[in-house]
């Protein structure tokens, strides 16, 4: 069964493929392809990048995510599209003892929060703490770890994440970082929600209701 983006998907997936998710599947294709790779998903959601992979041809997805009913959708998208998908309860830890990976795609919690994020509920799938980096930098840290000599690593993430941050830690990590490809969109709910406290920090522009989007690709130096 053939799927791309704008064919319809399970209602799960349906529900929750958002701008960023599309985006850096968007890329996968042009920045770094999955064709016979061996693949890491990691804070995979609903497994739309591992399933965008498995469909462009990857040998073998392995999927994480924190939250046990996001594995079980995982798990019945992929079965529902016909793709072969590892969907697993898990962190980075996990994943790292599952390396090397040819390919790395993530999706990671990067939304600026007021208070660290605890838990697994769903606000999980965004929060990330002051600054946005909870899950970012530890992710970046490990690149070399995770990624196989001639492999390579994706990450989607709003610009108020610190994109340059992202390439500097990717570089001090022994990767070859850069900005893969670049969007802008207009907010969602969850960031019209955090306006007025991004406001009030000096994060966001008084008035300002858009964000740059960023896929920043690391290589193994």
């Amino acid at each position: 069964m053939r799927w791309t983006l704008f064919e319809p998907t399970p209602a799960c997936m349906r529900r929750r493929t958002i701008p960023d998710s599309r985006f850096l599947c968007d890329a996968m294709a042009v920045a770094a392809s999955p064709l016979d790779a061996r693949v890491l998903d990691l804070c995979t959601g609903t497994g739309v990048l591992g399933i965008q992979a498995a469909l462009l041809g990857a040998r073998e997805v392995l999927a994480y995510d924190i939250n046990p009913r996001a594995v079980a959708c995982v798990a019945d998208n992929a079965r529902r599209l016909g793709v072969e998908v590892d969907a697993r309860c898990g962190t980075l830890t996990d994943a790292l003892a599952e390396r090397p990976f040819d390919l790395v795609v993530s999706n990671p919690p990067y939304v600026p929060s007021p208070t660290r994020p605890e838990g697994v509920g769903i606000h999980r799938a965004w929060d990330a703490g002051d600054d946005g980096r909870v899950v970012l930098d530890p992710l970046c840290d490990a690149v070399s770890d995770l990624l196989t000599p001639d492999g390579t690593m994706l990450i989607v993430h709003s610009e108020f994440s610190g994109v340059a941050e992202t390439v500097r830690r990717l570089t001090a990590a022994g990767a070859v970082a850069d900005v893969a490809a670049r969007r802008r969109i207009a907010f969602g709910p969850v960031m019209h929600s955090r306006a007025a406290w991004l406001e009030a920090s000096g994060k966001l522009a008084p008035g300002r209701r858009s964000e740059e989007l960023v896929v920043v690709r690391a290589r193994r130096a």
